[in-house]
């Protein structure tokens, strides 16, 4: 078995740890049966609303779907009880107000009896909004490309874009007024709801009536693709530390330790950040980690190391991440790409298909962040491990 085919079966051995349907479905067994709507909010919110659907079809009055264009479950799309709004990320548009005035009208009109049971997944700060008095889209806009171009990491990207909300820091709890359950998948430091999503159900400054849960996070992820390496006679070492700061700083931090511990590979999990430059090319921070990494391998270098999104999103693009060793940067020049300058202005996913070394998952039903994994040894040493497992 190859070094990347090992890779890409420990990244979906984790990304069915954390799926969204099958987690929100456990979480409900325990609720009691009673009417409820369901609104859900993110790039996971197709899976999750699936998940609480398999558990509660037969009490759901109604179940709205705001998520990014393109991650609707077509199962979800022939569900006459399904109201679907797909908007803009990582940038809001004028599709994200017209969301959050659905879901303000929702909220005003649910009747007493109805129980709102809110499904909250990463995205959902730019998928929904309801801005504050004197504040325009432009200048929403505006922020989050600021925030994007320099690097901010997600706790200070939220906490400005709470500022300019009526939704986020916890505006749907005071629009609500009453009990409800919101399940979360987390892809934020701590797991804290008043983060995810910049705290669309987070609670705020005010007591409030909403049960809070985390169904799934990153760790569970990673110790996932702990056991999965496990299972495949690899002994990998798992990272506690979650990863943030510069793609760059990442990259070279992960390769050293690759590089120096005794186990068969690692996994971490995190987020890291870009700056972009005025122009640039495709790509996104786990691409550009990627080839970040890829830069630093020696010639004929044993590393093999996935960086990818749990979502299958990279930014913008529709690649999930790549995989990269040793040869990647040879193979981009040979088919012509300028490595250096893919680097410099943020052209990664250019240089990455090049080399061919892209992953596409398409939508993958969660979202707890990014994985970087790497693996030690040739892809013969990985077939005499696989071999003396079964064996």
């Amino acid at each position: 078995m190859s070094a990347r085919h090992t890779l890409l079966e420990i990244f979906d051995a984790a990304l069915r740890a954390v799926n969204g349907r099958a987690l929100v479905a456990r979480a409900l067994r325990s609720f009691r049966r009673r009417p409820c709507a369901l609104i859900a909010v993110g790039k996971a919110a197709s899976a999750m609303t699936l998940g609480a659907l398999d558990e509660l079809r037969s009490h759901v009055a109604s179940a709205l779907v705001i998520t990014k264009d393109g991650h609707v479950d077509p199962a979800l799309r022939r569900d006459s009880m399904v109201t679907i709004l797909e908007t803009a990320h990582p940038v809001p548009d004028a599709r994200s107000l017209a969301a959050g005035a659905t879901l303000i009208e929702l909220l005003r009109a649910l009747p007493p009896d109805v129980y709102p049971i809110f499904l909250v997944s990463g995205g959902s700060s730019s998928l929904v909004e309801s801005l504050r008095p004197g504040v325009s889209l432009a200048d929403l806009r505006a922020l989050n490309q600021r925030g994007l171009s320099a690097g901010w990491d997600i706790v200070r990207l939220n906490r400005e874009r709470g500022a300019l909300s009526m939704l986020k820091g916890g505006g749907v709890g005071r629009l609500l007024g009453r009990a409800a359950l919101a399940l979360f998948l987390s892809d934020v430091p701590d797991d804290d709801p008043r983060v995810i999503g910049s705290g669309l159900l987070g609670p705020g400054a005010e007591p409030d009536r909403i049960e809070r849960a985390i169904v799934a996070n990153l760790p569970l992820g990673m110790r996932a693709a702990i056991e999965a390496g496990a299972a495949r006679g690899l002994n990998l070492e798992l990272r506690a530390r979650r990863f943030d700061g510069d793609v760059a700083a990442v990259a070279a931090e992960f390769v050293a330790a690759l590089r120096e511990t005794d186990a068969n590979g690692l996994v971490w999990g995190g987020e890291s950040a870009v700056t972009l430059p005025a122009r640039h090319g495709r790509g996104g921070r786990n691409t550009h980690l990627a080839l970040a990494a890829a830069r630093l391998l020696r010639a004929g270098e044993p590393l093999t190391i996935l960086a990818a999104g749990t979502d299958g999103t990279d930014g913008p693009t529709d690649d999930a991440g790549a995989i990269v060793d040793a040869g990647t940067v040879e193979r981009a020049e040979l088919a012509g790409c300028d490595v250096a300058r893919a680097f410099r202005e943020f052209d990664s996913g250019l240089a990455l298909e090049m080399s061919e070394d892209l992953v596409h998952t398409g939508p993958t039903g969660t979202n707890v962040g990014d994985l970087l994994i790497g693996i030690k040894g040739s892809a013969t040493s990985l077939r005499g491990r696989e071999a003396a497992r079964v064996l």
